[in-house]
């Protein structure tokens, strides 16, 4: 199922399951019997909620208190305990339970911050509950930038060999031009070249960038910020030695020979580049926030809803967002 092989070394992870009412909960009580021994991962959820979701699973699930002394038990599901607001029924959502959701995540970052646990994996969330509560929240990486006081972080999904890294994340498509200016594509860059390196251990990384613009702007005549921003900052770069080819066109950056010559790609906004890699991998893809002090993935979907409580959401890309993490822990501190 995995893209990711595992490795020896003992690795602890927080998981934050998200959005109560999701398929989150599910996943974490589906999985954490399946990962390779070397992974112990701890989870920041409400007990009673795991055991209520359980029993609706039909899953037998022995819940141990990790906070009391930080000790691991094997075969139990290790957790972090913090409690619910209101409680919560499978598939709907409850803007009270919102300040519960950021709670994980703070208690979650504070750990691996403190070297108590090693890496991060976050759950779905569903934004637009959370900002109903009158909690401002865009999303997981704009909220680890902010609360890690990180000014620069890159969002990038990973599938087998695909990935795909955003010059914006989630912005109106109108609001994308004006983000990108030569001083903030400079230091994407930077932060994707040399995370590339340290987190994926890739010696000399080889970088695609996608043009903004249809045909990447036709030489200014479908616009211009190929020319005034994006092609003077890439041609900055690779004279100080980065392998960097762009800005190309979108519509042909997903090609298998362009595919073969690089090590990931750099799309422009959101929806210019995730559909390419979602419908390459879906279920399998992970995503990671390049940049930040501690590592942290997630996962490739939603809350799915509808599914919460059925037993038939797919846990894979949980699985391989766990996986990954562990091996980007292995290969940061080897």
């Amino acid at each position: 199922m995995s893209k990711y092989e595992p490795n020896r070394t003992l690795v602890n992870l927080a998981v934050t399951p998200g959005e109560p009412a999701g398929i989150g909960p599910d996943l974490c009580l589906k999985s954490y019997r399946d990962l390779a021994d070397h992974i112990q991962p701890v989870y920041f959820s409400d007990p009673e909620l795991l055991r209520e979701r359980a029993q609706l699973l039909g899953i037998s699930a022995s819940i141990n208190d990790w906070s009391v002394d930080n000790e691991y038990v094997k075969g139990e599901m290790n957790v972090f305990p913090i409690s619910l607001r209101t409680p919560c029924e499978a598939g709907k959502l409850d803007a009270l339970n919102s300040p519960y959701v950021l709670e994980t995540l703070k208690s979650a970052l504070d750990c691996c911050q403190a070297g108590t646990l090693q890496a991060m994996v976050t759950g779905p969330v569903n934004k637009a509950i959370i900002n109903d509560a009158g909690l401002p929240f865009s999303g997981h990486t704009e909220w680890l930038a902010e609360h890690t006081g990180t000014s620069t972080v890159v969002m990038m999904l990973a599938s087998g060999n695909l990935r795909v890294a955003l010059a914006t994340t989630h912005l109106p498509l109108r609001s994308v031009p004006d983000a990108i200016n030569r001083q903030s594509l400079k230091r994407i860059i930077q932060v994707i070249m040399a995370e590339l390196k340290s987190k994926f251990g890739i010696d000399q990384p080889r970088l695609l960038v996608c043009g903004l613009n249809p045909h990447a702007g036709e030489s200014g005549h479908i616009g211009t910020e190929e020319i005034d921003v994006i092609i003077p900052v890439l041609k900055e770069l690779t004279e100080t030695g980065l392998d960097i080819e762009g800005p190309v066109p979108a519509d042909t950056a997903f090609t298998a020979h362009k595919l073969s010559r690089v090590d990931a790609v750099l799309a422009m906004y959101h929806d210019q580049g995730l559909p390419v890699l979602k419908s390459m991998g879906f279920g399998e893809a992970v995503n990671i926030t390049l940049g930040l002090p501690i590592i942290r993935t997630s996962v490739d979907h939603g809350t799915a809803l509808e599914l919460a409580g059925s037993g038939e959401a797919d846990s894979g890309s949980l699985i391989c967002a766990i996986q990954c993490a562990s091996e980007l822990v292995t290969k940061q501190t080897v």
